[in-house]
């Protein structure tokens, strides 16, 4: 098939490049019974998104065999009948012409491919007897499994039937894995993903380094704007004006690694003027007196000092945020794998929180749905995994899950144990890890790496084996479960037949498992059935499911805490711990405390980054209907600095950072007085080095690539992305 949609074809046929925005939230019943009552020449087939982690509802409306239109699923409460920018380029993804199309066997050297076509039965031989072997000589928990996404689920299962319980996702380790560590030491459980925020409620909301909007997290963008109608105060914390500071009431453009001093300096203020939920505090949690006395070295004045704000702004956003409590929210954002000690900045958002009485009330982070559904039922039992196996993350003893760089470093140094393949889902591995030259001195060990995508991202060249996944309008999958204020279970299913020789991965698993010996492991005989399967396991209507996209159910939960409601908290002392002994146990700080970091030396900026509205970070940039819209990215530089070093608006420069390493690729210059001085700043994703990717491959530059170095965080392992300085260099 050889079907490409130009920008105006595609603005023509959804009539507005976020056309879903438009929709009403309420359709007519006839609607929603779409397969049975939909003409033959216009199908809806209501699946969910997969170009952000949202799992947006949509109806894909299908004519001739092919997708024409993309439309929200108004049953669905992470989109509510609106998508965004990207969920509507889901044509973009489905018709690339860059897709991969077939697997292919590397004959040429890792980086440096030499591809040969091949079969699926060649390919998936080729990947069975590389693991029998690697079982063989060095035990099944030598592989591991990076992923991300929705089909990572069946890759999961397979690694687990073979007897591996190496697993690691870039969304902790380089996203938000402090945020969760340092809310579940203080809370006893997460935010949430999606964030349990109750922006729609609130009366004052603040914004620590969150571009909410450009990032695009679609019902949490609706939340907020809707607090906002209400008349809800918001207070940015960001370096960079950006669209939702705009908006504000206060923007806070702090000097960058300060964030810390800042809330700690809330902290004291709230304790000392006694502006805290008292009667909340003295129901729910400990600490207090052990945290008064930790903090009281930072005042106010203290805090001007370090984070370049006056501090009448730190003390009355403070005042205001306590004036309007409990129904304000502090919130965290998702992206937190800033300097280094981000766990106890989390933490110190956490206790805010705490202190203000925002857990569990309106306006503040409520309390999400229970519910779930069980996986496929009477599967043999996994396999032990090897008795006495040093554990992978033993150096980080608050990690919640295995982190990536770990398995990195373990595939190196072979400690605590060796590491002699990687299957890659879904995770563009040369793009999301820091330290680029690590990640390649780490496949060099392998032994064996598979590369399972849809298109030919960077990590592809450096793979053995490519196995082409069909996208998410070609394909049964995992169900997605939202647990908002009511518990929901979306399905996604076919559209259309995959294109060329892709295929779900509910198949290649199945497939590859045969070939392993562990095809008890899949008895299903399609993803339909498996679909069944687990409907019928949880009770739920599979043909009214099928019929709806998504299925909602009420009453599961209570979003907030009653008047006088005993709770008890899943922390060691069944209290909200605004002191924590686990930390303390640990020989950690249990209070934040404010390390000062380093600054840009003379003539060096600080890089930050973040997203376009228009782009998931490099999933989206060789996305024909959004390369049109935003084709690069661009260097945000404070206007006053530019003009001191003779830099003109639009001007292509390059980068250069500590190290003496000169960007491969250039980026267009973007005055701006949005900024501050001493930082400049871009979107994540560009930068892209893949000569198969036609539309992105070489435009503009990737922030993680200028990366000199990197610290981890040393209570869960997350890796620092903001700590990097660079200079500007003019072309010629």
């Amino acid at each position: 098939m050889n079907f490409r949609m130009s920008r105006r074809m595609f603005l023509k046929v959804t009539g507005t490049a976020t056309a879903g925005l438009s929709l009403p939230s309420v359709v007519p019943e006839r609607y929603l019974s779409w397969a049975e009552t939909a003409p033959e020449e216009l199908k809806p087939v209501p699946t969910f998104c997969e170009l952000c982690f949202w799992n947006c509802g949509l109806i894909a409306k299908v004519q001739n065999g092919k997708v024409v239109k993309i439309d929200g699923n108004p049953l669905s409460e992470r989109g509510r009948g609106r998508l965004c920018g990207r969920g509507n380029a889901a044509l973009g993804s489905l018709y690339d012409p860059d897709r991969l199309k077939f697997p292919m066997i590397n004959t040429g050297r890792r980086g440096q491919p030499a591809w040969k076509r091949a079969s699926w039965d060649e390919a998936l031989g080729l990947v069975a007897r590389k693991l029998e072997d690697i079982r063989e000589k060095h035990g099944p928990e030598t592989v591991a499994l990076f992923s991300h996404g929705c089909g990572g689920a069946f890759w999961k299962h397979l690694m687990k039937a073979y007897g591996s319980r190496s697993h690691a996702a870039p969304s902790d380790a380089q996203c938000r894995g402090p945020r969760d560590v340092g809310f579940t030491l203080t809370f006893g459980s997460d935010v949430g993903s999606p964030e349990y925020y109750d922006f729609g409620e609130s009366r004052y909301i603040v914004l620590i380094g969150s571009h909410l909007g450009e990032n695009a997290h679609n019902s949490q963008v609706q939340d907020i704007v809707t607090g906002l109608a209400k008349g809800a105060k918001l207070a940015v914390v960001d370096p960079r004006l950006s669209n939702i500071a705009a908006k504000a009431d206060h923007w806070l453009p702090i000097r960058p690694a300060t964030d810390l001093a800042l809330l700690l300096a809330w902290i004291r203020l709230i304790v000392n003027e006694e502006l805290y939920d008292a009667d909340y505090v003295k129901a729910y949690a400990i600490g207090l007196p052990e945290l008064t006395a930790a903090v009281q070295e930072y005042t106010p004045e203290w805090a001007a000092g370090e984070t370049e704000l006056p501090v009448e702004t730190i003390a009355r956003v403070a005042r205001e945020l306590a004036a309007h409590r409990p129904n304000v929210i502090i919130s965290a954002g998702r992206y937190n794998c800033w300097y280094g000690d981000d766990t106890q900045r989390c933490r110190a958002i956490a206790i805010l929180n705490a202190l203000l009485g925002s857990w569990g009330r309106p306006g503040g982070i409520y309390l999400p749905a229970g519910g779930g559904v069980p996986e496929y039922p009477d599967l043999p039992v996994y396999p032990s995994g090897r008795a006495g196996l040093p554990e992978l993350d033993a150096a980080y003893p608050f990690a919640l899950s295995q982190t990536t760089t770990s398995v990195r470093q373990a595939s190196i140094t072979g400690k605590p144990h060796p590491f002699k393949a990687w299957l890659v889902y879904g995770c563009n591995l040369i793009k999301t890890l820091p330290g680029r030259d690590e990640t390649v001195r780490a496949i060099d060990n392998l032994d064996l790496l598979v590369a399972i995508d849809i298109l030919p991202a960077d990590i592809t060249r450096w793979a053995d084996v490519v196995l082409p996944e069909c996208t998410y309008l070609e394909r049964h999958d995992a169900l997605s479960l939202g647990r908002g204020k009511n518990f929901e279970v979306a399905m996604r299913q076919p559209a259309v037949s995959p294109l060329f020789e892709s295929k779900p991965s509910w198949w290649i698993t199945k497939e590859l498992a045969i070939r392993l010996g562990l095809g008890d492991y899949f008895p299903w005989k399609d993803g339909e059935e498996y679909l069944r399967g687990r409907c019928r396991a949880g009770n739920i209507d599979y043909d009214e499911l099928r019929g709806k996209g998504v299925v909602r159910f009420s009453g599961k939960s209570s979003p907030y805490l009653s008047p006088h409601e005993e709770r008890e908290f899943d922390t060691p002392s069944g209290k909200i711990e605004l002191y924590s002994g686990q930390l303390a146990d640990r020989g950690f700080d249990p209070v934040p405390k404010y390390t000062r970091h380093e600054q840009p030396p003379a003539g060096y900026f600080r890089v930050l980054f973040g997203r376009s509205p228009l782009h998931t970070f490099a999933r989206t940039t060789n996305n024909f209907l959004l390369a049109d819209l935003v084709p690069e990215n661009s260097l945000w530089i404070n206007r006053k600095k530019a003009r001191e070093l003779g830099l003109e608006d639009g001007e292509y420069v390059r980068l250069e950072n500590q190290a003496g390493f000169l960007s491969p690729g250039k980026i267009r210059v973007r005055h701006t007085q949005r900024l501050r001085e001493d930082c400049i700043y871009m979107v994540h994703g560009f930068g892209v080095h893949s000569a198969e990717l036609t539309r992105a491959d070489g435009k503009g530059i990737g922030d993680e690539e200028m990366l000199a170095r990197y610290s981890i965080d040393p209570i869960m392992g997350g890796t620092a992305m903001r700590s990097n300085f660079v200079r500007v260099v003019k072309e010629g």
